[in-house]
Order: structure tokens, then C-alpha cells, then sequence
């Protein structure tokens, strides 16, 4: 019989006589570390990460957002945790997801009120503008806007979303790939966390996923007190939160490393 699928933990025997449906078994991989509200245990055989919007007009000296006049040391933080953490979950077998903004170059896919958001008068520089020197526009899909930061390096394995809302659950085909994975719980990283990182991890949390918030691989622009309220409706509304420092202890435990 021959394999098929695209997901290895997703696959059916078939063959000119005959089709099973029995998927192959999937080795547990548990795994404790401190989290909040609770001491957390979770299986790292049925997880993902979703890294959001880290990209070059994000965190980049020479993006959108430091043009026009945003500090993005803060949204830059989390680059080096993320450094230690993607290679020691891609060991374990975690499938690593890359979930960024990648508006289409005509727009046609954003309305007048997300526009609205970053172009309040009309005469501001907003998503889909150029910027000075370059050729692609603000988060244009297959710019080096919309590029993931050089610090963090990409792997053949890893899976590209491209959304175009605060969420990354709308209008994208995340969720059916997370399902092709066969995956319940997800870790979330990225920038900014009260807002993209934030309405993705409540959709999924809508959609039934086990949710973990790594506050060190987080970050935002905003004030101090919009990542507190971001960690308190976290951990009261939608899932935990923990530290890569710690997930990263217990993947190399579990996964015999």
C-alpha cells in the first residue's frame, strides 16, 4: 500500500483494493515546565509554534516601523530567545510555523478600516506604501518588508502563513494545516504581543487549541501596562504563560537530547 498525505501524522494506506484510514501512531512526548496560572504539562508529539510578524519593518533599523519614528528596541528582544528556542523544538519534532503579515501589492485584500489603523489622516506612510529607497511596499507579501529578520534563520521543514488581519486565523489556511498536523496545543512568540500575537492566540483559544503565551519570545510598542493586560487576559481568558528558558530545559529532556 502506498502513504497518503501531506502530513506524516496524517496519512492513509491506500492501494487499487483497499484504504485504511488508521493513522500511525504518534509517540507521546510529555513534557512538565512552570507556567501560569499552573504547573503545565503538555505533549510535545501534538504542538506547534506560531512565531508572528517577525519581519523586517517590525524589527529592522531600516523598516517601516523605526521610519516612522517608532523605538523598535523592545520588539527585538525576543529575537535572541528565539535564537535558542526554534532549533531545540525543531529537534524535538515540533513543527515551527511562521505566521506574518503579507498584503497582496494592489491592497485589494485590506479594507478602509484596517488601512484606517496605520494611515489615520490619509497622508501618513500606512500598509502597502513605499517607503524611501525601497521597491516593495509596507508588508507587501515577498518584500524585504514583509521579510522574516536575518537573525532568525529558517529551516525547509518550517511552514509559511501570510495573513493580512491582526489575527492570523482569518482569511489564512492556519487552521487547516494546524489540523493536517494533527496538532492541540501551541506555543505563541512574536511581536506585537497585545495586538497580532494577542487576537491569534484568542482565536485559536476560539477554535479549541490549548494555548501557551512564551512571554520572553514576546514583545511590543506599545506601553508597559498593554503587555501586563496582555499576560493577566492570557492567563484569566484563554490559556498560560511560560518562559523558553524553561520549555527549552524540558524539550531537551523529553525529547532525549
Amino acid at each position: 500500500m502506498k502513504s497518503l498525505g501531506s502530513s506524516r501524522p496524517n496519512v492513509w494506506q491506500v492501494s487499487k483494493e483497499a484504504v485504511s484510514l488508521v493513522r500511525p501512531p504518534a509517540l507521546s512526548c510529555p513534557v512538565t515546565i512552570p507556567a501560569r496560572p499552573q504547573m503545565l504539562t503538555f505533549d510535545l508529539a501534538r504542538s506547534a509554534i506560531l512565531v508572528i510578524d517577525m519581519q523586517n519593518d517590525f524589527c529592522h533599523p531600516d523598516g517601516w516601523l523605526a521610519s516612522i519614528g517608532v523605538d523598535i528596541a523592545p520588539v527585538r528582544k525576543p529575537i535572541s530567545p528565539l535564537q535558542t528556542m526554534l532549533p531545540a523544538l525543531r529537534l524535538a519534532g515540533v513543527p515551527v510555523l511562521w505566521v506574518n503579515w503579507g498584503n497582496r501589492p494592489d491592497r485589494s485584500n485590506l479594507s478602509p478600516s484596517l488601512l484606517h489603523v496605520y494611515n489615520p489622516d490619509g497622508e501618513s506612510t500606512g500598509i502597502g506604501d513605499r517607503l524611501s529607497g525601497q521597491t516593495g511596499g509596507v508588508l507587501e507579501e515577498g518584500s524585504w518588508n514583509a521579510a522574516i529578520v536575518d537573525e532568525l534563520k529558517t529551516e525547509a521543514s518550517d511552514i509559511h502563513v501570510a495573513k493580512y488581519r491582526m489575527s492570523g486565523f482569518w482569511d489564512t489556511p492556519l487552521d487547516s494545516i494546524l489540523r493536517n498536523l494533527r496538532v492541540d496545543t501551541l506555543l505563541f512568540a512574536g511581536v506585537n504581543v497585545d495586538q497580532c500575537v494577542l487576537s491569534t492566540l484568542a482565536d485559536a483559544s476560539c477554535l479549541g487549541y490549548d494555548s501557551i503565551l512564551l512571554e520572553d519570545c514576546c514583545a511590543t510598542t506599545s506601553p508597559q501596562y498593554c503587555s501586563e493586560a496582555t499576560l493577566y487576559n492570557v492567563r484569566q481568558c484563554f490559556g498560560f504563560t511560560a518562559l523558553s528558558s524553561e520549555l527549552n530545559m524540558a524539550c531537551s529532556a523529553g525529547a532525549g537530547l
